[in-house]
């Protein structure tokens, strides 16, 4: 059962991040996309999808990567959307003091040349502990902590946004307000 949720987990992040079009399903421009079009969509493409699955996967989904609007009729992802088509429209906040970023050796040179990019994104992703960064930056290798000087960055203009499950978004961190953990 595990295993299904987290197939139907990577096929929600596909859909609702990357390719909606794959499944002619339509996001608006804050991402969010109609439960019974999922489904729908889903299944002509060959995958065997209901609203309790996709249901239990919102909740259960320990990063909380997806989020129900509040009529129940909708779904959206949290952040990480590649698409451009999505720009959703979080408000500025004051961040925590210092933020983190979990990220591989084989990208630190690069990143403290240039800082922290979106990439693909539209955002930087970082988070408020470092548990979490260590666990992101796991999955591209050896892990690597960066702490982010977000209350500097916040004095100097930066803005500073937080997704529905908690994950702070930023638009790009310069190296000058990077240091690498020990």
């Amino acid at each position: 059962m595990k295993n299904d949720a987290i197939k139907i987990s990577k096929y929600l992040s596909y859909v609702l991040r990357h390719n909606p079009q794959e499944i002619g399903l339509t996001l608006d421009t804050e991402g969010w996309a109609d439960i019974a079009a999922l489904i729908d969509g889903a299944r002509r493409t060959g995958q065997d999808l209901d609203e309790t699955q996709i249901r239990a996967v919102v909740r259960d989904n320990d990063k909380q990567r997806f989020s129900i609007s509040e009529d129940g009729k909708r779904i959206r992802a949290a952040q990480g959307h590649t698409t451009r088509a999505v720009a959703i429209n979080y408000s500025a906040l004051i961040p925590p003091a210092i933020l983190f970023h979990g990220t591989a050796t084989r990208f630190i040179a690069a990143i403290m040349q240039e800082g922290l990019k979106p990439g693909q994104r539209q955002h930087v992703h970082l988070s408020d502990n470092r548990t979490t960064a260590e666990s992101v930056g796991q999955r591209y290798g050896v892990p690597v902590i960066l702490t982010v000087d977000a209350s500097r960055m916040h004095e100097q203009g930066f803005k500073f946004y937080q997704a529905d499950n908690g994950v702070w978004l930023t638009d790009h961190v310069p190296q000058a307000f990077l240091s690498r953990d020990a």
